[in-house]
């Protein structure tokens, strides 16, 4: 999770003095450099001492540090900008061919660098715990979990079964799995560890269960927590945006190479079987066009 989007966070979570400096740091944070911390306080009616614990308590030893990382963070930010605005990528002035094009390159742009951000070595473990489970349960909040019924059911047309825990069940599934099951969890910010999933965290370490997870990019619960990681590609706020578009399409993709990797690994049987499995449970669908007919 990035700094500005924990940030974010604070001007939802408080009605103090710590949403009055979140609010003034993320208007203002192409322009953070200019300012002094006396200036900061002035701005925003605070003082010296509340900054440095509005810095402390964001992890940080003080205020000079704490906007030495925030700085840097924003560079960053802005040398991996998409040329659309992931949080508004169209406007009401906008044309619906100009509505297609900007959110067709948010997607394209969002698949591209979350093909940065995949290691190798992190699909390898993946592949290797989902091969070597019993049970797979997949933990994830709405939107995710809806977004997570489609690795389902790309995984149960080879025959490997997955379960959905079904919010308000997450702690009695939890439980029941061992070392020889995965959990996979879902959570862009990753960051609350008394809210779903991050809470079962504890629970399925002590169970020694394997874990995948899926969490945004940077500091945060899940990534100090879980050792097979990947990162949903997205710069987009928590809150103040038209919707999840890049975040949607970075999770979608990290799903489909997953499963492609997990095909991959026995190419030939679950070709087949998926083949053979379609045929016998699809057989009453008909095709209009000739480039999708089956011969």
């Amino acid at each position: 999770m990035y700094l500005f989007q924990r940030i974010e966070e604070m001007t939802i979570e408080y009605q103090d003095a710590r949403s009055v400096i979140a609010e003034f740091l993320l208007n203002e944070k192409a322009h953070l450099y200019q300012y002094t911390m006396d200036e900061v306080a002035h701005l925003t009616y605070t003082s010296k001492p509340t900054l440095v614990r509005f810095a402390k308590g964001l992890g940080f030893h003080g205020w000079k540090d704490f906007m030495r990382s925030l700085i840097e963070e924003v560079k960053y930010l802005e040398s991996h900008e998409t040329t659309i605005d992931v949080n508004f990528p169209f406007h009401e002035n906008n044309s619906y061919k100009e509505i297609i094009d900007h959110v067709s390159r948010l997607q394209i742009e969002s698949i591209m660098d979350t093909t940065h951000l995949i290691k190798e070595e992190m699909l390898e473990l993946a592949v290797m715990r989902l091969e070597k489970a019993k049970n797979i349960v997949i933990f994830g909040m709405k939107p995710n979990s809806y977004f997570a019924e489609g690795l389902r059911w790309k995984f149960l047309s080879i025959g490997v079964s997955m379960q959905i825990a079904p919010y308000g069940e997450f702690g009695m599934i939890a439980r029941t799995l061992t070392k020889n099951d995965c959990a996979i969890l879902i959570s862009y910010s990753g960051n609350n560890k008394d809210k779903d999933p991050m809470t079962q965290i504890e629970m399925l370490k002590r169970q020694e269960v394997p874990v995948i997870a899926m969490t945004s990019e940077g500091k945060n619960y899940i990534q100090e927590n879980i050792d097979c990681i990947f990162a949903i590609s997205s710069n987009e706020r928590l809150y103040s945006k038209i919707s999840s578009f890049a975040t949607e399409q970075s999770l979608l993709f990290i799903f489909n190479v997953i499963f492609s990797c997990y095909f991959k690994k026995n190419y030939h049987e679950n070709l087949v079987y998926k083949i053979e499995n379609s045929k016998i449970l699809e057989s009453q669908r008909t095709a209009n066009s000739k480039k999708i007919e089956e011969i």
